[in-house]
């Protein structure tokens, strides 16, 4: 009995002290917030122009093995057995090179929005951190799938984009 009173005691008190402890809760679009400063827009513009210079490159490669291959259908009633299995491993040749290219293409994309864009976290993560720390907010959450709701006045988003272009 004596340890239930204690327990009790224990459980009350926690209770008592989580009510009076006041916990500011803010959130951020860290997606909306990166897109919007000019850091962000310039390393999409960059990583956008990359993109499209690489992509008028596969699809040349892409038209000219649909050739090949519209090529040697329509000849392969006339080929050799032996000059149809040529042509068709080269044909296979190429478009396994083309996958690599294409695979190749995407892990470098990948690669250039990590680099350009770590920068830009890492001082958006630094000022998240000053402005909570100036309207004394307790915690910060990515405002995501994760928060299913959160009311506009603890959006710090906007206040975020402007300390960040602020900061520079």
């Amino acid at each position: 009995m004596f340890k239930n009173i204690i327990l009790g005691s224990i459980l009350t008190g926690s209770f008592a002290i989580a009510q009076n402890t006041a916990s500011k809760v803010g959130v951020v679009d860290m997606q909306k917030a990166i897109q919007s400063t000019e850091a962000g827009k310039k390393a999409k513009k960059e990583l956008e122009g990359e993109f499209e210079k690489r992509k008028k490159e596969l699809q040349k490669k892409e038209t000219d093995l649909k050739k090949m291959g519209e090529d040697l259908e329509k000849k392969k009633s006339v080929l050799s057995e032996e000059v149809l299995g040529r042509k068709q491993v080269e044909m296979q040749e190429e478009m396994m090179k083309y996958r690599e290219t294409l695979n190749k293409n995407q892990s470098e994309i990948q690669k250039k929005e990590q680099d350009l864009t770590r920068p830009i976290l890492e001082k958006m993560r630094k000022v998240i951190s000053e402005t909570a720390k100036a309207g004394g907010y307790t915690v910060v959450l990515e405002n995501s799938a994760v928060v299913l709701f959160a009311e506009p006045t603890v959006d710090l988003t906007e206040q975020v984009i402007k300390a960040f272009e602020k900061a520079k």
